[in-house]
């Protein structure tokens, strides 16, 4: 109750809202949302919960996301949908950051399941260089996201581009996330490293497990 909510994106995260706007309603709780992204401010909207955003509420008590891989310790990959730099700044801005997924985003290293790298959101005007740049460094393609119904790129709601950045071998994610926010033109990295406090899965039998950092 009296709480302020970060709300993500993703199939996961709308059965989320839906059991905290059953509990809202249930227990006249008073809780405020602030979205990530456009599908989150619908499902705010849809759920009739109280919309709020980081200029009214620059901290919040939780935020709730998905995530297209997590790792064993917790480390994220994020990005799929576009809203990285958004989704960063909310979990940033929350005391607790929590994950829900499906049981197939559960690795036990990154890159085992997902395979189309980590999202990179770049200016673009600069995506040629820094293109280049992440491509020497992760010694793998990094390739511009194109748009599925739409010719040209994918432009996110801050109008940048995004680099799908591939990788093989595993490493110090931490210096890797370091490594790409200094090069010139890069907004920010899909990699959220030691971010999350804890991460549900859904089980094919509707069960739920619990992982919490370490």
């Amino acid at each position: 109750n009296n709480y302020v909510v970060g709300i993500g994106s993703g199939s996961t995260v709308v059965y989320a809202v839906e059991h905290l706007a059953r509990r809202v309603k249930e227990h006249g709780w008073k809780i405020s949302c602030v979205p990530t992204s456009f599908q989150a401010k619908e499902l705010i909207r849809k759920h009739g919960l109280v919309m709020t955003d980081l200029e009214e509420n620059p901290e919040l008590n939780v935020a709730i996301d998905g995530a297209d891989e997590i790792d064993a310790k917790l480390t994220l990959i994020k990005g799929g949908g576009g809203c990285l730099t958004q989704e960063k700044i909310i979990a940033s801005c929350a005391k607790e950051f929590v994950v829900v997924a499906d049981y197939r985003k559960d690795s036990s290293t990154l890159g085992e399941n997902w395979k189309k790298g980590i999202p990179v959101e770049v200016i673009p005007m600069s995506y040629l260089p820094v293109q280049r740049k992440i491509e020497k460094l992760l010694g793998h393609k990094a390739e511009l996201r194109q748009a599925a119904k739409k010719c040209g790129p994918v432009v996110t709601d801050n109008g940048n581009f995004i680099l799908d950045c591939k990788f093989t071998s595993q490493k110090d994610w931490s210096a890797v996330n370091t490594a790409l926010k200094m090069i010139p033109g890069v907004v920010e990295t899909g990699l959220f490293v030691g971010m999350a406090h804890k991460a549900y899965y859904g089980l094919n039998d509707g069960s739920v497990n619990e992982k919490k950092a370490a």
